[in-house]
Formats: structure tokens, sequence, C-alpha cells
């Protein structure tokens, strides 16, 4: 045991002095990982922003279930009653509208009062207003519901008054496939620049490696010091990531911020969970190992 610990301490201290001796190179894959790392970072932080400020809105998504105009008040009273008791889970509230009543709330408003009255009858049926609990897919929620309501007697027609939900639900499905596409050029990214970063260390070491070898090395000791090489890239590159992404919301917020206030709303980012950050920067480092192990095995081979 203390000798493999002793061998792990001598492949760390190579690895950190192979990166002392190359300051420049080291210091520009750190910063071109960190930077694709970043990207990722604030998009999560967009995405995860923009979850509380959809509840914070003013419009609340709607279904309106527009009545026969042969429903009787008992019938519509029943039809209020039955949404409550097989939705009561999914909705937050649910209120008969009157046809008559309807009718005053239009011609409240000047732009509807003189088109009323050339009318004559009330053209208007009677309705129920359900309003939704709030949910991680309010789309799906709305039409399983209006499926359900369609197929009941004295329901005629039912209307979705959720238009902004669907735009707010494929924003946010576009921002996540956005970062899973980032993601994944991300990954490329690491593994293509320590990679190469690796393959170069290795040529560059031939003949040290070659005489290693000579006097009874093995392959895995050989290979250690490249290994803690790719995953110190990687965990400087986290690290670098997480301070600019810090770094970019503070002007980022100050922004928003004016502009959220002009709407009567607050909206800030954040930076993802320390645990999700966490994850990413275990991942990061893992990938770094991988890219290593993967070229010093190919390029190590004399």
């Amino acid at each position: 045991m203390k000798r493999w610990l002793l061998h792990h301490r001598y492949a760390l201290l190579l690895a950190l002095r192979r990166l002392y001796r190359h300051p420049f190179s080291s210091l520009a894959n750190v910063v071109v990982i960190a930077l694709m790392l970043t990207v990722p970072i604030l998009g999560a932080a967009i995405l995860q922003s923009s979850q509380p400020l959809a509840r914070q809105l003013a419009v609340t998504p709607e279904l309106t279930l527009f009545l026969a105009a042969d429903t009787t008040a008992a019938q519509q009273q029943a039809l209020l009653q039955r949404v409550r008791a097989e939705s009561g889970a999914d909705i937050a509230d649910a209120q008969l509208m009157p046809r008559d009543q309807a009718l005053r709330q239009l011609r409240a408003d000047p732009a509807w009062a003189q088109a009323l009255d050339a009318l004559g009858d009330n053209p208007l049926p009677d309705a129920l207003i359900v309003t939704l609990r709030d949910s991680d897919t309010p789309v799906r929620q709305a039409r399983q519901l209006a499926d359900t309501w369609r197929q009941w007697p004295g329901v005629e027609h039912v209307q979705m008054d959720s238009e902004w939900v669907q735009r707010l639900e494929t924003l946010l499905s576009f921002i996540r496939v956005g970062l899973g596409m980032l993601a994944v050029a991300v990954a490329v990214v690491v593994l293509a620049t320590v990679f190469n970063t690796v393959r170069l260390q290795a040529l560059t070491q031939r003949d040290e490696i070659a005489v290693v070898r000579l006097v009874g090395a093995t392959e895995s000791f050989v290979r250690r010091p490249f290994l803690y090489l790719g995953a110190i890239t990687g965990l400087a590159a986290s690290l670098l990531a997480l301070l600019l992404a810090w770094l970019a919301l503070a002007p980022l917020n100050a922004l928003l911020g004016r502009f959220a206030q002009s709407y009567g709303i607050h909206w800030a980012m954040q930076l993802p969970a320390p645990q999700d950050l966490l994850l990413s920067g275990i991942l990061v480092i893992f990938l770094g190992a991988i890219a290593a192990r993967l070229s010093v095995t190919r390029h190590t081979r004399f």
C-alpha cells in the first residue's frame, strides 16, 4: 500500500512538473476548455432561472368549457361539480360564467359595447372557466384535460387559453436541446485538447520513457503521470470556467434586472446547484483522464 501511494505521489509531482515546464501551452489548453465549459454553465443558469420566472407572470393557464345552449342551470352546476371532483388534483379553481355575466363584462369594454348593441340578443354561451395548477408539463396537462372534457355531454367546445405556456415550453425545450449539444461539443473539445497535449508530451519525452522501460518500469508506471496530467487539466479548466461564469453573471444580472423591472417582475440568474457543478467537474476530470489514457496508449508504443 505504501509503495502504491509513493508511485501515485511520484506521478502527481511529475505531472505538475511537466505542466510547469510548459506554462504557456498548458495555460492555453486550460483556457480553451474553460471557455467551452463556461457557455453551458451560463445556459444552465438561464434555464434554471427561467422556471420561477414563469410563475411570476400575470397570466395563468386556463381552459374554457363552452356549454351547449340547451344546458339547464342544474346541469351546469352538475358539470362544475364533476370538474372539481374528477380533476381536483390538476386544477386550482373552477367557476361558472353565465352568459349574462359574460355579456356585462364585455359591455364594460368600450371596444365591444357598440358591436354588442347592434346584435340585439346575447350571442355568448354559458361557460366554465378552469384555472390549472402549476406543472412541469402544463401544455400536456391542459391537452389531456381538454380531450377528456370534450367527451362530456353538455360541453360543446373546449378552448385552451395557454398560448404563452406553449411558447415558454418550446423556448425551454430549445434551450435544453442546445445545452445537450453544447455538452457534446465540450466533451469533444476536452478529449481533443487533452489528447493532443499528452501526445506532444509523450513525443517530447520519448527518450526518457525508453530509458525508464529499460530499467524495468511497468506500463502503468509510465502512463500514470500522463493520466494525472489530463485530470489536472480538466480540474483547472473546471475551476476557471466556474470563475468566468460567476464573473459574467454580474453584468448580465444588472441588464436583466432593469429589463425585468420594466415589466414589474424580478429576474436574476444564479449558478446551477452545487451538486450539479460538482458532478460536471468530476465528468470533465474523468474525460481528461480518458483522453490522456487513449493518447498515451497510442503514442508511447516505441
